[in-house]
This record gives C-alpha cells, sequence and structure tokens, in this order.
C-alpha cells in the first residue's frame, strides 16, 4: 500500500498498529473484568478496593482511555489521520485514571515500584508514543 505521494509505507507501521491493537484490546478486556463483580471478587484486597471504590469519573477515564486507544489503533491500522485525536482523548482517559489511582485509592506504597510501572506509568509511556507515531505517521502521508 502507498500514500499520496507513493512512497510506500514502511514496514513498521504494521508492526506498531498491530501492537496498538493488541496492547488496547488486551486493556479493553481489563476494563470489561472489572466491570463484573464476580471477577472483581478474584482480585487481591488492595485492588478490589480500588476498583470498588471507583468513583464515576474514574470509571468514565478507564474507558475512555482503554477503548479510546482500542478505536484508535483501529483508526491507524485503517491509515485514518482522526487516529491522532483518538490518541490524544485515550491519554487523557489514561491520565484521569492515573490520578484516581494514585492519589485517591491506593498511593505508590500498595503497589511497589513495580506495579506502579506497570500499572500507572507504563499505559501513559504508551498512549504518548502512539500519539508521536499517529503524527510522525501522519507527516509522512501514511494515513490520511
Amino acid at each position: 500500500m502507498s500514500n499520496r505521494t507513493g512512497t510506500p509505507v514502511h514496514w513498521s507501521f504494521w508492526v506498531i498498529a498491530a501492537f496498538a491493537l493488541i496492547w488496547n484490546g488486551l486493556g479493553s478486556v481489563n476494563f470489561i473484568v472489572q466491570m463484573n463483580p464476580e471477577m472483581v471478587e478474584s482480585f487481591r484486597d488492595a485492588e478490589k478496593a480500588i476498583i470498588t471504590g471507583r468513583p464515576i469519573w474514574a470509571t468514565a477515564g478507564f474507558a475512555v482511555g482503554v477503548f479510546g486507544g482500542a478505536v484508535g489503533a483501529l483508526l491507524l491500522f485503517l491509515k485514518k489521520a482522526i487516529a491522532y485525536q483518538v490518541f490524544v482523548a485515550s491519554l487523557v482517559g489514561i491520565v484521569v485514571t492515573m490520578v484516581h489511582t494514585t492519589l485517591v485509592a491506593a498511593g505508590p506504597t500498595v503497589f511497589g515500584l513495580v506495579g506502579i510501572f506497570i500499572m500507572i506509568l507504563l499505559p501513559a509511556i504508551v498512549a504518548l508514543f502512539l500519539i508521536w507515531y499517529a503524527r510522525y505517521a501522519i507527516r509522512n502521508g501514511w494515513v490520511v
């Protein structure tokens, strides 16, 4: 496939788009699991407390973060430039969720450094990368 100017899309575009779709798809599955009270009962007490005590604004942020990321990844895969804006909205949702999880719900001592990195920082890092990459793909004419 090629863009408007005839330059072929770099092979890494498809790898990154597939990674984004898988990553955000798993995040969407995580959201669905956390909305199931029976599944939440099997979680550790600290995780259970965060999920059951999560206010609607934090749940909405979580939903926007993961489902926005999945839609953005699908749009990137389909080579649509609007993926950039959807990834930005996803990052906003992630930040809202991060605020609740770190400041309101648990604080940094419950999860330890590895847990904080995996559950809080890594999603934001991936979202920032996908925003940058979507913009890069737009500049290269790979998405329109």
